[in-house]
């Protein structure tokens, strides 16, 4: 997966200890996600899913679990 091209939000510094959320697009595996301080995870999901994903995040639904 080295030829991947991985993106990540503007908002994330690059300073160092600094983890986010990477994408990128594979077109035999859909939409890829990985932990920047663990690259070697990746989860391939499709583009419905992830949106769906974002909106339950921006909508509050797993606010609950941090508590």
């Amino acid at each position: 997966m080295s030829e991947i091209q991985w993106q990540k939000s503007s908002y994330s510094a690059d300073a160092e200890g600094n983890a986010c959320v990477e994408l990128a697009h594979a077109p035999e595996a859909g939409i890829l996600l990985r932990e920047s301080d663990e690259p070697g995870t990746v989860i391939a999901t499709t583009p419905a899913a992830l949106r769906a994903l974002t909106r339950a995040a921006k909508a509050g639904r797993f606010d609950q679990l941090s508590r």
